[in-house]
């Protein structure tokens, strides 16, 4: 009988929403360190629902958009991340994009990964978050490998549904290392208090464990802070880990590139061949050839321009 596979010695827990600013700043550093750990370590998403059915509707909603659309670049100017040029509302819900992220998961990592941050693009990108099932469904529509009947299957399915409420529970269960002090970080991740007085994980938070041993990493932080926590854990797990690729081999790979993961992910001039700009209000997002046709930055215009081919 043929033996299973070896359980990597580490794991590490991404607690994260499609619709938070935070997380979206956070993909370079997690991209590069997925990267590093590949084969050496599992990784489990959790999706912990920024934005719930509890949470009161504003008395203003344009003013609540406008102070949204301001913080949100406030975000931007300490993660480097696009922002959209305008944001059409604050996102009534996290629930649909994160039935979508979880119910893509099925169709493998890969297929995952490309539907994740078209979620997130729908805000930060395109401003307009994909806050109803429609709009997530519709926004993801054209990732390759995507089945997309499967997907709108599996999203309203009653598994899924029950997979996103147990990522929810999980994240409103944080660890006592949620509450230290916060660092230096401009978003310190300490735990959030809930509507209905209990916490949760600020968002994002990465759990790292290795057998008893476990540290957490909450808030926006620098790759190298993950690193050694990575390390401390499990010495030597970084060991021989892979350089980053050619430009064009990294934009293949992950679909879409920001500035600051371009310069995070790749090696060489850039951009390369046939790199789709589409333009943001504040920096580019690199599209890679196979990705623009179907992406939704690319079938409408950006504030009145289209989007440039390199």
């Amino acid at each position: 009988m043929r033996a299973a596979p070896a359980r990597p010695a580490l794991e590490v827990v991404e607690y994260t929403d499609p619709m938070c600013p935070w997380a979206w700043g956070s993909d370079p550093a997690f991209r590069r360190l997925r990267a590093l750990l590949a084969g050496r370590a599992s990784w489990r998403r959790v999706y912990g629902l920024l934005f719930t059915d509890e949470d009161d509707a504003p008395p203003d909603p344009e003013a609540e958009t406008a102070w949204y659309a301001r913080h949100v670049a406030g975000i931007s100017r300490h993660t480097g991340a696009p922002h959209a040029r305008s944001l059409a509302r604050v996102a009534a819900c996290s629930w649909p994009s994160s039935l979508v992220a979880k119910a893509a998961e099925l169709q493998g990592e890969g297929t995952a990964e490309r539907v994740l941050r078209r979620l997130r693009e729908s805000v930060f990108v395109l401003g307009e978050p994909a806050d109803t099932l429609p709009l997530a469904l519709s926004v993801v529509r054209g990732v390759p490998g995507l089945d997309p009947v499967r997907l709108a299957s599996d999203a309203a399915s009653d598994e899924v549904r029950e997979r996103v409420r147990a990522d929810a529970a999980e994240t409103r269960r944080p660890l006592p290392e949620a509450w230290a002090e916060p660092g230096a970080s401009p978003h310190p991740g300490t735990a959030k208090e809930t509507p209905d007085g209990g916490h949760r994980y600020a968002l994002p938070t990465l759990l790292l464990r290795s057998g008893d041993a476990r540290r957490l990493v909450p808030g926006w932080r620098e790759l190298g802070e993950y690193t050694a926590a990575a390390e401390e854990l499990c010495p030597g797990v970084l060991d021989a880990a892979p350089a980053p690729p050619s430009p064009a081999a990294a934009l293949s790979r992950y679909g879409s590139l920001t500035d600051p993961e371009r310069l995070l992910l790749g090696e060489g001039a850039w951009p390369p061949p046939g790199a789709v700009q589409v333009t943001t209000g504040n920096g580019p997002v690199w599209l890679c050839p196979e990705e623009a046709p179907s992406h939704p930055a690319v079938a409408r215009t950006v504030d009145g321009r289209a989007a440039n081919r390199a």
